[in-house]
C-alpha cells in the first residue's frame, strides 16, 4: 500500500461559530505547514558547508518527496508508448508543469519511423504429439488491455516452423560450444536468454548468420512479464541517418526509403519474439539432446535449473509475427532558464518519457525528478537566482525505439552543441532499487562525488550518499564509464563529444519493459516513500547548478589520464605479437602534463579572483578549453563498421568486450591482424593528442 501524505483534519459543523470557524482555521495552517515540513521533507539535510551558496542551500532545502510522487502517479495512469495519443498527454503534462513554473518551454516535433506489432502467436508441438498454444501476453493483460502486446520494435514479418535450439546468450562463443557438442541449429527456432553483454539486435543478426530462422527470447528472473525492446540497430531515426528529422508533419527532410541498403541494414532479416521465463521453461524443459551442463561448464547459463538439454528439438515451434512499421509524430519538450552571464553555455539535463507500458521506472522515475528539479529551480529564480549558463530541461520521446528523440535534436543541433554545450547530465531510470549508481566521463568524477557528499543517504539515517556510496565501494565510489549504447547520452557524448553523466538508483528491476512497471510496484518494492527519488534528484540538479554556476567549470583531466593510463594497463594484457602501445602511453604523457598546468593555471585564477584580479575574458577562455577538449576523442571516420559513433575512447565496441578504446577491441576480436590493431591504436594516441592539444588551447 502506499502511504498517505495527507493528514486527516476534523471538519466544522453547521453549528460552528465564527470563533470555533477561525480557530479552525488556524489550525488548518498550522497542521498544513507541519505536513509540509514533516511529508515533504522526511530527512533533514545533511550538515551544510558554510561555502555553499544560498542558491544550493535552497536547492537543498526544497526537495518533496511528495511532489515526485504524484507527478509518477499521473504520468504512469496509462501506458504511453511513442507516437501514440497517450504519449502525446504525457508530453502536454510535462509541458504544462514547465509552464507552470513560469520556466519558457517549447516543443519540437520529428517524423521518424516507428514500429508496433498487429499480430503474433508461438505453438509448440510435443514429442507425444500434443499441441499447445504458448502464451505470449501477461496475465492480466489480453487483446483487450490497453498495454502493448509483447513485441520487437523493427523485426521483420514472418512465419518460420522447426526445432527448438537453446543458444544460451546467443554469442560467437556459445554456437562455437554448441557446434563442439555436435549441435547443428540450421534451420531451428532459437531460444535465447537475455544477457552476456548482447543487445538484443546483435542476438537476432547472430542467430540468422548461424541459419536460424526465428528467435524467441526470455529474461530470466521476470517470472511471467515479457521483456518489450527494440532490435534496431544503432541509435536515431532509421529514414534519416546522420541528419534531424525535423518537420513534426512531414516537413521538409530528405528521407531515404525503407528499402534502401543503409536502412534495411538496421533490421534484422529474421523474426523474433519476446517471452516470458515461464513460457520459455516450457519450451526448454522439453528439449532433448546433449546436455547444458556438458556445453557450458562453467555453469553461467544454468543458474536456473528449469531444464537440462540444448535440443534440436524433438520439440517443434510454429511461429508468427505481423508488425507495421509507419512514420509518427513524436515530441521532444525543453524548458530553458537562460544564462545572465554566459547564456551560449549550454547545461543539458535529460530524461527520456516515452515507455513501452506504464514505465514507472523506466523511464518516468526519471521524468518525475526532472518535473521537481524544474519546480525546484524555479522557486530559487523566485528568490532571485539566475544561473550563470543557460540550463536546459529536456523530456526526450522515443528512447526506447532506439534514442530516436535525443538523438534527432543532437544531430539536428549539432553545430551548436558542438560549441556550446558544456556537460550533458542523464538520468534514465531513476530509482530501479536500492544502491546509487553513476557513470560519467573521467573529468566529471570529482564534482560528482563533492555533490554525493551533500545529499542525505534515503537508506542510512545521518549520513549522506557519499558515505553509503563509498562503503559500498571498498572505500572509493565506483564511478562506471559510458561506452554502451543504453540510454539518451549516447548521441550527446558518442557523437557530439559532449562530457557526461548518467545517474540512477538500484541495479536492475525484475519488471523491466513489463506491464508491471507500474506505479503499484515503486510503492510497494521499488521505492515506497520516494526517499531515492529524492536524492537521484538532488545529485542530478546539484551537478547541474554547479556546471551552470561555478565560474570555473569543475572538470579535473587529471582524472581522465589517470583512467586513460589505468585502461592502457588493461588493453597490455591483450596485446599480443609485434603491437605497440607507445602511441597511447606517449599521447597520455602529454595530456597528463597539460592537465597539471591547468590545474596549476585555475589555482592561480583562483587567488586572482579573491584579490578581485581575475577577468572575465581569462576564465571564458579557460572554460572553453576544458569544455572542448572531450571533442578531441571524436574522430571524423568514427569506428569502423559503425562511423556515426566518432568517440575512439567510449564508444559500443561490437560485442562488448573491453569497455573502452572500441576500435581497438574490434579490431584484437575480429580482425586478430597486427597491422589493423597497430593503426586503431595509433587512432586512439591521436586522439588522446587532440584532446591535449585543446586542453593547451595552443597551436604546435
Amino acid at each position: 500500500m502506499a502511504q498517505s501524505f495527507s493528514t486527516t483534519l476534523p471538519k466544522p459543523t453547521s453549528s460552528s461559530s465564527p470563533a470555533c470557524t477561525l480557530l479552525f482555521i488556524f489550525t488548518l495552517c498550522i497542521l498544513t505547514l507541519y505536513t509540509l515540513h514533516h511529508h515533504h521533507n522526511p530527512h533533514p539535510p545533511p550538515p551544510q558547508s558554510t561555502t555553499n551558496p544560498p542558491s544550493v542551500s535552497t536547492f537543498i532545502s526544497s526537495a518533496s518527496n511528495y511532489t515526485i510522487s504524484t507527478y509518477l502517479r499521473h504520468l504512469t495512469l496509462h501506458p504511453h508508448i511513442a507516437g501514440t495519443p497517450p504519449s502525446s498527454a504525457a508530453a502536454a503534462y510535462v509541458t504544462s508543469h514547465f509552464q507552470s513554473f513560469n520556466i519558457p518551454t517549447h516543443v519540437t516535433n520529428f517524423s521518424v519511423l516507428l514500429s508496433y506489432p498487429v499480430s503474433s502467436s508461438l505453438t509448440a508441438h510435443f514429442s507425444n504429439s500434443s499441441t499447445v498454444s504458448l502464451t505470449l501476453t501477461e496475465p492480466g493483460f489480453g487483446s483487450d488491455s490497453e498495454v502493448v502486446r509483447p513485441y520487437h520494435a523493427y523485426s521483420p514479418s514472418g512465419t518460420a516452423y522447426g526445432k527448438a535450439v537453446y543458444v544460451s546468450h546467443g554469442r560467437e562463443e556459445d554456437y562455437r560450444a554448441l557446434a563442439a557438442a555436435g549441435v547443428n541449429v540450421n534451420g531451428c527456432i532459437a531460444v535465447v536468454k537475455r544477457g552476456g553483454g548482447m543487445s538484443r539486435n546483435a542476438v537476432v543478426v547472430k542467430a540468422a548468420e548461424r541459419g536460424v530462422t526465428a528467435v524467441v527470447m526470455f529474461t530470466d528472473g521476470n517470472g511471467n512479464g515479457v521483456e518489450r525492446g527494440t532490435v534496431l540497430d544503432g541509435v536515431g531515426d532509421p529514414l534519416t541517418p546522420g541528419w534531424g528529422a525535423s518537420g513534426g508533419g512531414g516537413g521538409d527532410v530528405e528521407r531515404l526509403r525503407v528499402e534502401d541498403s543503409e536502412v534495411s541494414g538496421r533490421f534484422p532479416v529474421v523474426p523474433s519474439l519476446p517471452v516470458s521465463a515461464e513460457t520459455a521453461a516450457v519450451i526448454l524443459g522439453s528439449l532433448g539432446g546433449p546436455r547444458v551442463a556438458h556445453i557450458w561448464k562453467n555453469g553461467e547459463v544454468d543458474q536456473v535449473r528449469k531444464f537440462d538439454r540444448v535440443g534440436p528439438g524433438p520439440t517443434f515451434l510454429n511461429f508468427t509475427y505481423e508488425g507495421e512499421n509507419k512514420v509518427g509524430v513524436i515530441q521532444n519538450v525543453f524548458g530553458v532558464i537562460k544564462g545572465s552571464e554566459e547564456p551560449d553555455r549550454f547545461v543539458v539535463l535529460g530524461n527520456h518519457r516515452d515507455a513501452w507500458t506504464y514505465g514507472a521506472v523506466d523511464p518516468n522515475s526519471g521524468t518525475a525528478a526532472l518535473i521537481d528539479i524544474a519546480r525546484r529551480y524555479s522557486l530559487m529564480m523566485r528568490l532571485g537566482w539566475n544561473p550563470r549558463r543557460t540550463i536546459y530541461l529536456c523530456s526526450w520521446d522515443a528512447e526506447e525505439f532506439g534514442m530516436i528523440g535525443s538523438t534527432e535534436w543532437v544531430e539536428q543541433n549539432l553545430v551548436n552543441l558542438g560549441s556550446k554545450a558544456v556537460t550533458y547530465i542523464n538520468v534514465d531510470c531513476a530509482v530501479q532499487g536500492p544502491g546509487f549508481f553513476a557513470a560519467a566521463t573521467p573529468q566529471l568524477d570529482d564534482i560528482l562525488v563533492e555533490v554525493t557528499k551533500k545529499v542525505t543517504d534515503p537508506d542510512s539515517s545521518g549520513s549522506t550518499l557519499f558515505d553509503k556510496w563509498r562503503t559500498n565501494n571498498e572505500g572509493y565510489p565506483l564511478i562506471e564509464r559510458l561506452s554502451d549504447v543504453f540510454s539518451d547520452f549516447s548521441p550527446f557524448l558518442h557523437h557530439a563529444g559532449v562530457p557526461s553523466v548518467d545517474l540512477y538508483y538500484g541495479k536492475a528491476f525484475p519488471v523491466y519493459h513489463t506491464a508491471f512497471d507500474s506505479y503499484d510496484w515503486i510503492v510497494k518494492h521499488g521505492d515506497p516513500l520516494f526517499h531515492r527519488h529524492v536524492a537521484v534528484a538532488g545529485v542530478w540538479g546539484l551537478l547541474a547548478l554547479h556546471l551552470a554556476d561555478d565560474p570555473i567549470l569543475p572538470f579535473n583531466y587529471l582524472s581522465y589520464a589517470a583512467q586513460l593510463q589505468n585502461h592502457t594497463q588493461s588493453l597490455y594484457k591483450l596485446i599480443k605479437g609485434d603491437v605497440s602501445l607507445h602511441p597511447i602511453t606517449s599521447a597520455i604523457e602529454e595530456l597528463a602534463d597539460v592537465a597539471k598546468q591547468v590545474e596549476d593555471e585555475i589555482k592561480k585564477i583562483k587567488d586572482e579572483e579573491a584579490e578581485g584580479r581575475v577577468s572575465d575574458l581569462k576564465r571564458r577562455v579557460l572554460n572553453d578549453r576544458l569544455m572542448f577538449a572531450e571533442r578531441g576523442f571524436l574522430d571524423s571516420d568514427g569506428i569502423r563498421g559503425r562511423q556515426w559513433f566518432k568517440h575512439l575512447v567510449y564508444g559500443p565496441a561490437s560485442e562488448g568486450k573491453l569497455g573502452f578504446f572500441p576500435g581497438v577491441a574490434d579490431a584484437i576480436y575480429e580482425s586478430k591482424r597486427q597491422s589493423v590493431i597497430q593503426h586503431e591504436i595509433w587512432r586512439v594516441g591521436r586522439a588522446i593528442q587532440r584532446a591535449a592539444s585543446a586542453l593547451k588551447g595552443e597551436l604546435t
